[in-house]
């Protein structure tokens, strides 16, 4: 049997042409909206150090989220595949991206930093083996060329 494929697809608009289009650089906005069929649209920018708006969501922030979703999202199923209970699961990540002199910039490392919550009587040691399974899995983890770490911290409900 060979491999499935997934198709993913959304459009990005650019919305930040205030009348003079890309005559400059400070004439333009930055802000975009990113949408996907029956979903609702996500307000995008650029980060703020680069004359982005600051509530719009940068390329940056969502690379981070889709990396601490897919971790979460593999981790929740394999705990419930292994009876592991989780009753609460939060992540506080952060990721560095280095922009060098040129300009350019690549990210050098993402921290994941769950908070996760199990029942009593569910394994922590088991709870915690499971972390490594769910980076081995995750998709975008799998497809970026820079470390994903992940500093799990344990409680009980």
């Amino acid at each position: 049997m060979g491999s499935k494929r997934h198709l993913y697809a959304v459009q990005t608009e650019w919305t930040g042409n205030h009348g003079l289009g890309t005559q400059s650089w400070h004439v333009y906005g930055r802000n975009h909206d990113i949408a996907a069929e029956g979903k609702p649209v996500i307000r995008g920018s650029a980060d703020p150090s680069f004359h982005g708006d600051p509530t719009g969501w940068s390329p940056g922030e969502l690379l981070l989220a889709s990396l601490s979703a897919c971790h979460k999202l593999w981790y929740l199923g394999l705990c419930a595949g292994a009876g592991i209970v989780v009753t609460a699961y939060r992540d506080s990540a952060e990721a560095v991206m280095i922009e060098s002199p040129q300009g350019g910039g690549e990210f050098e490392s993402v921290l994941l930093r769950p908070v996760i919550t199990l029942a009593g009587s569910s394994s922590m040691a088991r709870a915690q083996t499971l972390h490594d399974q769910a980076h081995a899995h995750c998709f975008i983890a799998r497809s970026v060329n820079f470390p994903v770490i992940y500093e799990p911290v344990f409680q009980t409900a």
